[in-house]
C-alpha cells in the first residue's frame, strides 16, 4: 500500500535533485582562470639585481624617468576554478575571468606552458632587439644586446623592450640628449615584430591597474585594446595607443616636447 505524499513533502522530494546539481555546478571545477594585476618592471633598470638591458659594442646612456612592463597573475593551469569563484571574480574590479585555452595552450602539462612561455620570451627578446636595431640603422653584427628578466614568459614585453634599447643607445631622438620618458614613469604592454608592428597582448585592463599601482601616469596600449583598457581604467592614467614602433616613439617625443599630436583611445 502506497501512502501519498503531502504538498510539503512532494515539493521537498522534487527539489532535493535540483539542490544537488547546483551543488555539482557551484563546486565543479571549470575551464577557467582567474587573473589579477601582476608586477611590473622598470627595464632600464635592475630586476631582481640584475639589469634588464645591457648593450655592448655601442655607447650607451644614462637614462632617467621609467618604462615598466607590465604583467598579470592568473591562477596556474592545474588550479580548480568553481561557479563560486567565478561569480565572485566576476564583480571584482581587480579581477578577471579569462577561458583557460586563452591563457594556458591546452592540453599542456604546466613543465611544457612553462617552457613555452620562456620560448616566447626568448622570440619576443630577440624581436625587440631587431626592431630597435633597425629603427636605429645600427648593425646587429657589432652590437650585442641581453635581456634579462626573471619569472617572467610569453611576448607581452616586447614593445617596452624595444623603447628601452632606443632609450639606451639614442634617447629621444631629435638631439637634445634628452630621454625617451621625458623623465615620466610610462608603462605598457605589446608584443613587436620584427618590422616594427606592435601586437595585442590581452589583459590590459588588469595591467593598467598594476602600472597605476607602480606609479606610472602613461600607458601605451596596442590600439585594437583601447575599449578593453578604457573599461578599468585607473584614475590619473593616460592612454596612448599605438600600432607601430615609430608611432609609439612620436608620441612619446610629442608628448615630451609639446611639439606635435599625442593620440588618446
Amino acid at each position: 500500500m502506497l501512502s501519498r505524499l503531502t504538498r510539503p513533502q512532494a515539493i521537498a522530494v522534487c527539489a532535493l535533485p535540483v539542490v544537488a546539481l547546483i551543488a555539482t555546478a557551484v563546486f565543479a571545477p571549470l575551464p577557467f582562470s582567474l587573473a589579477q594585476p601582476g608586477m611590473t618592471a622598470n627595464v632600464l633598470g635592475k630586476n631582481q639585481g640584475s639589469e634588464v638591458i645591457t648593450i655592448t659594442g655601442a655607447k650607451t646612456r644614462t637614462t632617467s624617468g621609467q618604462l615598466r612592463m607590465t604583467t598579470i597573475e592568473a591562477t596556474s593551469p592545474d588550479t580548480d576554478v568553481s561557479l563560486g569563484d567565478v561569480v565572485s571574480a566576476w564583480f571584482a574590479t581587480d579581477r578577471a575571468v579569462m577561458p583557460r585555452d586563452s591563457v594556458y595552450p591546452s592540453g599542456d602539462s604546466t613543465k611544457e606552458i612553462e617552457e613555452h612561455n620562456r620560448a616566447q620570451m626568448k622570440e619576443s627578446q630577440d624581436a625587440a632587439t631587431r626592431a630597435a636595431l633597425d629603427y636605429l640603422h645600427l648593425s646587429a653584427d657589432k652590437i650585442k644586446v641581453t635581456l634579462k628578466l626573471a619569472d617572467v614568459g610569453g611576448p607581452s614585453a616586447g614593445l617596452l623592450f624595444t623603447l628601452g634599447i632606443i632609450d639606451k643607445l639614442d634617447g629621444n631622438g631629435n638631439g637634445s640628449g634628452g630621454d625617451l620618458t621625458g623623465g615620466r614613469r610610462i608603462a605598457g604592454t605589446g608584443t613587436i615584430d620584427d618590422d616594427g608592428t606592435v601586437g595585442a597582448v590581452g589583459g590590459v585592463a588588469l595591467k593598467t591597474q598594476a602600472a597605476h599601482r607602480d606609479g606610472a601616469t602613461v600607458f601605451l596600449v596596442p590600439k585594437a585594446e583601447c575599449s578593453d583598457a578604457k573599461s578599468e581604467l585607473p584614475k590619473g592614467l593616460r592612454l596612448i595607443p599605438v600600432k607601430t614602433l615609430h608611432g609609439a616613439v612620436d608620441a612619446l617625443v610629442a608628448l615630451d616636447t609639446g611639439k606635435g599630436s599625442v593620440p588618446s583611445c
